[in-house]
């Protein structure tokens, strides 16, 4: 059984940082094929960050970009979000999401994501 686990999350202050892991166990997962949701209270779900399908890129939600990085561990089948400059809006559950190779669709929709894990609140105080 595949098992996606985040860590990381928790309460800072506007302008701070926090760095969230998800480490995947039970298969192997290229973290090429992994990518971050997130939803805030009284919102759908939305596409943070993920890597293009060839791995040489990455894609970010218009609202993060230039204060997010997303990066892998291939070898821990691990994948991080570095986030900066955190804002008030930022505050949501963030979650982890893995897909088969096989699977086809843009990486920023969640429908192509075949496993999820459990979310990690992140809070960012004014």
């Amino acid at each position: 059984q595949v098992q996606l686990v985040e860590s990381g999350g928790g309460l800072v202050q506007a302008g701070g940082s926090l760095r969230l892991s998800c480490a995947a166990s039970g298969r192997t997962f290229s973290g090429v094929n992994m990518g971050w949701f997130r939803q805030a209270p009284g919102k759908e779900r939305e596409f943070v960050a993920a890597f293009t399908r060839s791995g040489v890129s990455t894609l970010y939600a218009d609202s993060v970009k230039g204060r997010f990085t997303i990066s892998r561990d291939n070898a821990k089948n691990t994948v991080f979000l570095q986030m900066n400059s955190l804002k008030p809006d930022d505050t949501a559950v963030y979650y982890c999401a893995a897909r088969r190779p096989s699977r086809v669709g843009s990486v920023m929709v969640e429908d192509v994501y075949d496993y999820w894990g459990q979310g990690t609140q992140v809070t960012v105080s004014s």
